[in-house]
């Protein structure tokens, strides 16, 4: 009787005990389903919060700049919104594509290379220690007329993995990555300065780029008459005024700027990056916009 009755309590401590640990269990089950829908529900807001942000930013752009025959980053745009409610937090920054030198632009419609652009891109790339021979692979990988310095897609065929010159406009500045000579190291270098979206204000053709949001390097690239007191020079009257028209430089740094070609004072594409924040889930969109509201770009991460 006595081992009987042993073997019954052990028995029911043992039922007990899976008892309490298939209770456990699902307890912890049911909590991390809950979390998951709670994260997954705060991922969905924060998202929404992102893309109603760069919906935003487009408006907010288009209403500073209306009847403006200029921009700057004196502008109401240059400077990060933030709002925050109960529902969570979003965060806007606009920068502009415009004040960069534009890749696509280093080779015109009849498939030769723009000798401005060039030259332009020579001069930001000797401070930044990058071979003078890279922009003719550059040229080579945007057209289908080789040249001297350049390589097409039998060079690239050989390489481990193989693939082909794109021979078309590039898409992303990152690409650069994949034409003869360019280093991670001299993408990263080149990203604040440059970039493959055309700013096209009125009847400007080619490369143009804004005086007024260019970066000092991108203002030393311009012309070989600017140098770094120059371009420290155009920064400083910028911050006091903005640069309404091009024939200003001349008469407010230096008159020998009167003939500098491919610059403008006016911007027509523009970075959004908007962060939606709901509890611990964050979403960024990042859209690349035409002020007449024309998406070039939309990525969600």
């Amino acid at each position: 009787m006595r081992g009987e009755r042993g073997f019954a309590l052990v028995l029911t401590l043992v039922v007990t005990a899976l008892m309490v640990a298939a209770a456990v269990e699902l307890i912890r089950q049911v909590y991390v389903d809950t979390s998951l829908n709670r994260s997954f529900r705060d991922g969905q807001q924060a998202s929404l919060l992102a893309e109603s942000g760069a919906y935003g930013g487009i408006k907010l752009l288009q209403m500073v700049i209306s009847g403006q025959t200029y921009t700057s980053l004196s502008d109401k745009w240059a400077v990060p919104f933030k709002q925050e409610d109960e529902t969570g937090r979003i965060e806007i920054t606009i920068s502009e594509e415009s004040g960069k030198i534009n890749l696509n632009a280093l080779i015109q419609p009849n498939n030769e290379p723009d000798s401005n652009v060039m030259g332009m891109l020579q001069r930001l790339g000797t401070p930044l220690q990058i071979p003078v021979s890279v922009w003719n692979a550059l040229a080579d990988w945007i057209t289908t007329v080789p040249r001297a310095g350049g390589v097409e897609s039998p060079y690239y065929k050989t390489l481990n993995p193989p693939y082909s010159a794109h021979n078309g406009k590039m898409t992303t500045v990152n690409e650069l990555s994949l034409v003869k000579g360019f280093t991670t190291d001299m993408v990263a270098k080149l990203g604040p300065f440059v970039t493959i979206y055309a700013n096209q204000t009125g009847s400007i053709p080619g490369q143009t780029v804004n005086v007024n949001t260019a970066p000092k390097e991108v203002l030393m690239a311009l012309d070989s008459s600017i140098d770094s007191q120059k371009a420290e020079r155009i920064i400083e009257q910028r911050n006091l005024a903005p640069f309404k028209t091009v024939g200003e430089l001349s008469s407010r740094v230096d008159p020998l700027l009167a003939t500098i070609t491919g610059v403008t004072c006016q911007g027509t594409v523009f970075r959004i990056t908007a962060r939606g924040f709901v509890k611990d889930a964050a979403r960024t969109v990042e859209a690349v916009v035409r002020t007449d509201g024309t998406i070039l770009s939309w990525q969600e991460y």
